[in-house]
């Protein structure tokens, strides 16, 4: 075989290969479409200007006077339609260059005008609606924290009468209390479901319901209200009194809990003070219902967060009192007095000295002395710093 010939008869081969192998071109495609005024009639002399999302390339054109505009060597991908009429950009797209070209565009202004004012008009409508239903809500919440303000107001003067002269003031405070929960729940129920005061109509609907005895809507209302606005301390200490009052004193507990874990901020002092009646109020009901023991570790909380609180110190004593235990030594019962009884009543003294529990705490401890000689009961006259 002759080599010299072999090598010439592939050289021609060799060099196509190294054509082949030189750099790729680029895809290129095009974009083609027409422009209609108002009147959908042909829009000449717009100005259509093209610029790539990825390179940013920039391409213009203008339309002709059938209104129809073709630009070629696009390459493919993405590319951002704009249209200007006299300088000033009437309309924006986006637009898919593909092999083959992308679909025709057709922009007609006629109809996007008349499709302008149609999503106009759904959305002034949207808020007239919006707008009709803020003002029921309106309505309803101020006519019903009107009857709650009497309800309110009604139930106050009912616990400062004998009960033999409670019963036209109690039908009152039934009229007033119903007036109160139909309109709030008319409040609640014209309300989008995102607006931002339905925490405001949820925590007074609880407030009516709880005036009026119906704790299980009080704790769904206040439990709702707490959802939307998880940072107001008053919905916690709410919704605890609420299910106090049920008898479900270990949610309850829970309920105080998360209000005592909020962070603190510019309020702390008042979310503590609300806090801390959260507990208190517990420990009021527990007593109410004569658990006295029960009662000692909601009180514990509260003279703890609120240690100014005179009341809470003497029902914990009180609670205390109720906790002493007893032992028989050598034939004999003695007295096992809890550990902080006699201080709760001193402390008592010391914040209101002439209060209205001063002589029940006076008393409590000269019980203390009597059944447990040498315990100290004596209170200090110290003035507390306020």
């Amino acid at each position: 075989m002759n080599i010299l010939k072999t090598r010439a008869r592939f050289l021609p081969l060799a060099l196509l290969a190294l054509v082949l192998a030189g750099p790729a071109v680029a895809q290129i495609a095009h974009v083609e479409g027409e422009v209609r005024n108002v009147e959908g009639k042909p829009f000449p002399d717009v100005t259509i200007v093209l610029k790539n999302n990825d390179s940013g390339q920039v391409l213009e054109t203008k339309t002709d006077k059938n209104g129809e505009f073709l630009m070629n060597g696009l390459r493919l991908g993405i590319w951002t339609l704009t249209v200007k009429v006299k300088g000033d950009v009437s309309w924006e797209q986006k637009v898919q260059v593909k092999m083959g070209g992308a679909d025709k565009v057709i922009i007609n202004f006629k109809e996007i005008n008349a499709k302008q004012s149609t999503e106009d008009m759904a959305a002034r409508k949207k808020q007239e609606e919006e707008r009709s239903k803020f003002q029921g809500m309106k309505e309803h919440f101020d006519a019903g924290r009107a009857a709650l303000d009497q309800a309110i107001a009604a139930k106050n003067e009912i616990q400062k009468m004998p009960a033999a002269d409670r019963g036209p003031l109690t039908e009152k405070l039934t009229q007033v209390s119903t007036t109160a929960i139909t309109e709030l729940e008319a409040a609640k129920q014209a309300a989008p479901p995102s607006d931002p005061n339905l925490h405001i109509v949820l925590s007074n609907l609880g407030q009516a319901y709880d005036i009026a005895g119906r704790y299980d809507d009080a704790i769904a209302a206040f439990t709702k209200a707490s959802e939307l606005k998880p940072e107001m301390a008053g919905y916690y200490q709410a919704l605890g009194t609420a299910q106090a009052r049920t008898g479900k004193v270990t949610e309850a507990m829970a309920t105080c809990d998360k209000a005592a874990a909020l962070p603190s901020n510019a309020a702390a002092a008042d979310a503590a003070q609300v806090t801390a009646s959260c507990y208190g109020n517990v420990g009021i009901i527990l007593q109410n219902g004569g658990k006295m023991k029960e009662s000692i570790e909601p009180l514990k909380k509260a003279t703890t967060i609120n240690p100014a609180n005179a009341d809470y110190w003497f029902l914990l004593g009180r609670g205390l009192v109720n906790a002493m235990d007893y032992k028989t030594e050598g034939g004999t019962m003695k007295t096992i007095i809890q550990p902080g009884t006699a201080e709760a009543y001193q402390k008592y003294l010391e914040l209101a000295p002439s209060g209205r529990f001063a002589q029940d705490a006076k008393e409590g401890l000269a019980m203390l002395e009597a059944i447990a000689p040498g315990i100290q009961t004596k209170v200090s006259t110290k003035k507390t710093k306020k």
